[in-house]
């Protein structure tokens, strides 16, 4: 019974399997509204579509300067509002107000932030709106995002470190030693100390961890110098947190960084923990994936067995949520299971079942 006690420090990776499911749903729905929308748009004239095209673009430049000022209470209201139904028109209606929140320049974007701070805002009302402008910042300027949001990075609700470690790696990508150079004065000031009693740093871990899927491919040398300095109970929480970020053409450089840098038992999780990510596709299962991660990374045996083995179980329970098990998906697991570790065949039936 090895694997089911192993997973409930993967139970993340089943709910984000289950909204992955979700996700493609109303993907196809959108799919089909798409398909009515283009051949509508072909019947239509295109002198037509050139002079709408030009009032839309002639009401955005409008906008853009200032004439039409954002009301950030009503636009507030109006996202927890979509939230809280999951219809076409109120996905629709939500992707319009973030195309016009995101065609707001930096400037534009910390001005508007800055009102915000000052507005008597619920959180729940507060957050999404500021996680869709700093998103859009940090696309626009990450160096300016981190530098004037770094002091939240401890913020309760977690999403602030999440998003500004994605803006360090885009950082990392334009000017790799720069980025570098303004993480390490951050945690040499101590940004990044532990804030709870066991020691730990989510946040850092997060930053480290985007950091290390930039330089894995650039600069393994580095990525490998920058984890051996933590403590060895450290090391595989960073790793845990670079998995979902780890490129195909980097995953062999992964595996070395992890067999030099953490225990065999820790190694062995790892690899598990990676395997069950890149198995999932918009929630279903993706064997093949995995079976390449593993010649990509040259699996020894009992790597093999455990990723195949958790990766097997995991399917089977995210499979469970999102719709009725069939055989068929039974029959599916089994035979990549028997092409890939046979011998445990009858186990990971056994548990699966």
């Amino acid at each position: 019974m090895r694997t089911l006690l192993l997973l409930p420090p993967i139970v993340a990776l089943c709910i984000s399997g289950i909204w992955l499911g979700w996700q493609h749903q109303t993907a196809s729905a959108l799919e089909q509204q798409c398909n009515v929308l283009e051949k509508t748009i072909a019947a239509i004239p295109s002198s037509a579509i050139a002079e709408t095209t030009s009032r839309q673009t002639k009401s955005a430049a409008k906008a853009s300067k200032g004439k039409e000022p954002l009301d950030w209470k009503k636009i507030a209201a109006q996202i927890i509002e979509m939230e809280n139904s999951d219809t076409i028109g109120n996905m629709r209606d939500r992707m319009k107000l973030e195309q016009r929140l995101l065609a707001l320049n930096k400037e534009e974007l910390i001005a508007a932030l800055d009102e915000i701070a000052a507005l008597d805002l619920p959180n729940d009302a507060r957050s999404p709106l500021e996680q869709i402008l700093i998103g859009s910042l940090i696309e626009k300027d990450p160096q300016l995002a981190l530098t004037k949001f770094i002091d939240r990075i401890s913020d309760k609700d977690g999403w602030m470190s999440h998003l500004l470690s994605d803006a360090l790696l885009l950082w990392a990508k334009k000017d790799s030693a720069s980025a570098i150079a303004w993480f390490d004065q951050q945690i040499a000031a101590g940004k990044f100390d532990a804030k709870s009693l066991d020691g730990d740093c989510v946040a850092r871990y997060q930053f480290e961890a985007s950091l290390m899927s930039h330089l894995l491919s650039s600069a393994p040398v580095v990525a490998g110098h920058r984890l051996s300095v933590f403590p060895e109970d450290q090391r595989k929480e960073v790793i845990q947190y670079s998995s979902s970020q780890i490129k195909e053409e980097d995953q062999a450089a992964f595996a070395k960084l992890v067999r030099e840098q953490l225990p065999v038992k820790d190694q062995v999780d790892a690899f598990s923990k990676i395997s069950i990510i890149i198995s999932q596709n918009r929630g279903l299962a993706d064997y093949p994936k995995v079976s390449e991660f593993l010649k990509r990374i040259q699996a020894t045996p009992a790597e093999r067995t455990a990723c195949v083995e958790q990766t097997a179980a995991i399917q089977i329970l995210t499979t469970s949520f999102n719709k009725k098990i069939t055989r068929e998906d039974f029959d599916v697991m089994r035979k990549w299971v028997s092409a890939e570790a046979s011998a445990s065949m009858g186990k990971i039936t056994g548990e699966a079942l």
